[in-house]
């Protein structure tokens, strides 16, 4: 008698011996090909032969694709996303009823037998040969896994699935001697834990417990018989026998299980005969999957942790790799987002712009010291249907990360940059002007990095209204955001220094082109995305330091590894002193100043307005000690269009300017996100301001005034005061080049 092992079938010695023996009769009539004649079983042995040392000796079985979970900062989930719908479980969290069921009607010898049926090869070539077709086959359930297996591993590429499931003789006998492998190394119970898992259900499920959730809303351990008895049926052929299409086909097809269950005594006919009689009970569970799913608003923040791991190397050197570890799935991933801080921002986003509107809004928070992404919100939803105005368009990033091609023009949200320039240099906030409307100043004023002029036309400067003319400090240009004001501090600042300081705190350009050294930057005519924007201002609010904005806190693997994660770098962007003055100025800004439709009344707070030519573009962006969020506002669709004499969110405008809608969708987003028992202040200091004129100034004057004493006409160095023990350097370079494009307001 032979030697059994453990579970019944032969050891993996005899099983090999036994190999060449059997592997051409068996991989015949599994390929699905009957052999009526001597002859050709002979030229078919040779091949085998020769072939069999050229199959690997060891069968790498992928890791299988699962969900993954993608959770809030607070563990809350946000949406569940896959290629393949499964859940590993182990066997003991299967039903013995599933357990039993899948062994009776697809290999009733499991137990009995080792990688190969002998007696089932032999009884199939034997009806096969009488038929003169092939009407059974003779693969194992340890075959059916390697097999399942190949198919895994092929992923969703339609050349390696052909491949994988070719019928022929040579990819069957490669099966076979993989099994026997398998037998020797896995064992009885692992393989049918490992076939239960790998198994394709129908209905996008994998695996029996996202099977058993999908049409029975329950765990794979808490599967009743007849139950059991239908997801066995499912498995010979999902789409035939898929009880959701069709019931009575579904039915049928579980009561042979059944039948088959009672005649192998798994269960006494009396429990086949009750199970029978029982009707097919669903209930159900629609498939959720992908950011389309995700709560409050939060798609667009979703698909940004999608497009994060998929980009960063962090998470593989080559995008392949990457692209490996998304649709391998299993991850839990824990972002973020706060779910207060998210719930805020959809509110706001949605609150005074509607999604049918012809323009759109972008709501993003950042915190300032840590640079964590807070939340994401769009007055459109995320999704792919149009007539319903959904968009995957993340109009809060580039194009890199699933948004706009080059962001948007920030207009005045820029002239903080060109203040904190300035100051860092050493002139003074007192630093005033005396301009009239409108200014004409030569591009080659302004010298580029690279000690060049900008230009060698005439840049022509405009305020808003013609009323806006007279002195100014840097207090009161940054509170009515004066064009001609920052026109002159950039020429005083230097052109160079502004761009330097731009990208110091954050001010990118998507598809990493540099900024345009163009004089108009500061008027914000180079584009950003509210992401970079939210980003910049948190520096202000951090006193100076910036930190690179991030979304993952902290990825698990299904096998409960821990990942590498993409960490915040913070830099000194400024001096401290220099940061804690601007504070101070843009909290003029929301106090008296332009965005007074945006300030909180019951904590520190700062801010600045935004609006680019014509009106395509309306932001504003502000922020506490705490929280910095940037809201914009604009044309999203096709070529932007100006916004005058438009009706949005019910309500008309005559023009849309940073204050009057960015503002207030700003301020819904702030108190909505912000704890009212936590109130911290922005660091005191005093800004120097300019000191009022002794005598008026001519008419048309426009040259630049020192504030302690007379300035002489043209004099644009600046004044002896230091900020911060910075000491005035002896040369001043400005520059740049371009229109007049920058925002006003």
């Amino acid at each position: 008698m032979a030697k059994k092992r453990s579970g019944g079938g032969l050891t993996g010695t005899q099983q090999a011996a036994k190999f060449l023996g059997v592997s051409v009769l068996s991989g015949a009539v599994l390929a699905g090909i009957a052999l009526p004649a001597a002859g050709a079983l002979g030229l078919a042995a040779k091949g085998t032969v020769e072939g069999f040392d050229e199959i690997p000796s060891n069968l790498k079985t992928p890791p299988l694709s699962q969900r993954t979970t993608i959770l809030d900062s607070k563990g809350g989930l946000i949406a569940t996303v896959y290629s393949r719908d499964r859940k590993v479980v182990p066997l003991e969290k299967i039903s013995p009823y599933m357990q039993k069921a899948i062994v009776a009607i697809e290999d009733g010898r499991f137990y009995e037998h080792g990688a190969i049926d002998l007696k089932g090869v032999l009884r199939a070539i034997n009806k096969n040969a009488q038929s003169g077709g092939v009407s059974e086959g003779a693969s194992t359930l340890t075959q059916q896994y390697v097999k399942n297996v190949f198919v895994e591993e092929a992923g969703d590429d339609p050349e390696k699935v052909a491949q994988a499931t070719q019928q022929t003789i040579g990819r069957k006998v490669r099966e076979l001697k993989f099994a026997i492998q398998v037998e020797e190394e896995l064992g009885k119970k692992k393989i049918l834990e490992n076939y239960l898992n790998i198994t394709f259900f129908g209905q996008q499920a994998y695996g029996i417990e996202a099977a058993s959730q999908r049409y029975f809303s329950k765990p794979a351990a808490d599967l009743s018989l007849g139950e059991a008895a239908m997801m066995a049926g499912l498995v010979q052929s999902p789409s035939r026998y898929d009880p959701i299409n069709d019931i009575q086909e579904a039915t049928k097809r579980r009561n042979v299980v059944l039948q088959r269950m009672a005649d192998v005594k798994d269960i006494s006919q009396a429990e086949a005969d009750k199970a029978k009689a029982a009707p097919l009970k669903l209930k159900v569970k629609t498939p959720k999957n992908g950011c389309i799913t995700a709560v409050d608003g939060a798609g667009f923040f979703c698909d940004y942790v999608r497009k994060t791991i998929l980009s960063d190397p962090v998470f593989g050197k080559t995008a392949e790799e990457r692209q490996k570890l998304w649709n391998l799935g299993g991850l839990t991933v824990r972002t973020t987002l706060d779910p207060r801080a998210q719930a805020a921002a959809n509110e706001a986003a949605v609150a005074k712009i509607n999604k049918d509107d012809p323009v759109a809004a972008s709501v993003v928070q950042v915190q300032p010291k840590t640079g964590r992404i807070l939340s994401m919100g769009q007055s459109r939803p995320y999704g792919l249907d149009q007539k319903q105005h959904q968009t995957t368009l993340n109009l809060a990033v580039g194009s890199k990360m699933g948004g706009t091609t080059y962001g948007f023009q920030v207009g005045s949200t820029f002239k903080p940059i060109t203040a904190a320039a300035a100051l860092e240099k050493g002139i003074s906030p007192a630093q005033s002007f005396d301009t009239p409307w409108k200014i004409t100043i030569p591009e080659e004023d302004y010298t580029r990095c690279d000690g060049k002029p900008s230009g060698y036309a005439d840049w022509e400067i405009g305020n808003e209204l013609e009323s806006e003319k007279g002195m100014y400090d840097m207090t009161s240009a940054l509170g009515k955001s004066i064009n001609t004001y920052f026109a002159k501090l950039e020429q005083m600042a230097g052109l160079c220094e502004t761009l330097t300081m731009a990208k110091k705190v954050g001010y990118e350009r998507e598809l990493g082109k540099p900024i345009k050294q163009s004089p108009s930057a500061t008027l914000g005519s180079v584009e950003s995305t509210p992401l970079d924007m939210a980003s910049v201002y948190a520096t202000f609010a951090n006193r100076g330091v910036y930190c690179t904005p991030v979304a993952i806190e902290s990825i698990k693997a299904a096998n409960g590894d821990k990942l590498n994660v993409p960490q915040t770098k913070c830099s000194r962007a400024m001096n401290d002193r220099t940061a804690d003055i601007i504070n101070q100025m843009l909290k003029g800004v929301v106090e008296d100043g332009t965005g007074t439709k945006a300030g909180l009344q019951d904590r520190d707070n700062a801010g600045k307005t935004g609006t680019t030519n014509d009106r395509k573009d309306a932001w504003f962006v502000g922020y506490t000690p705490n929280l910095s969020t940037a809201v914009w506002v604009g044309d999203d669709v096709g070529e932007k269009k100006s916004m005058y004499d438009l009706t949005i969110g019910g309500e008309y405008y005559d023009k849309v300017c940073g204050g009057c809608l960015p503002g207030p969708i700003w301020r819904i987003a702030m108190t909505g996100a912000l704890d009212a028992s936590e109130t911290p202040g922005f660091n005191q200091v005093s800004v120097p301001r300019a000191k009022p004129k002794e005598k008026p100034k001519d008419k048309g004057d426009d040259k630049p005034r020192k504030p302690a004493d007379d300035a002489k006409p043209g004099d644009t160095k600046p004044p002896a005061d230091t900020i911060g023990g910075i000491t005035l350097p002896p040369d001043l370079i400005g520059g740049g080049n371009g229109r007049p494009r920058g925002g006003n307001r």
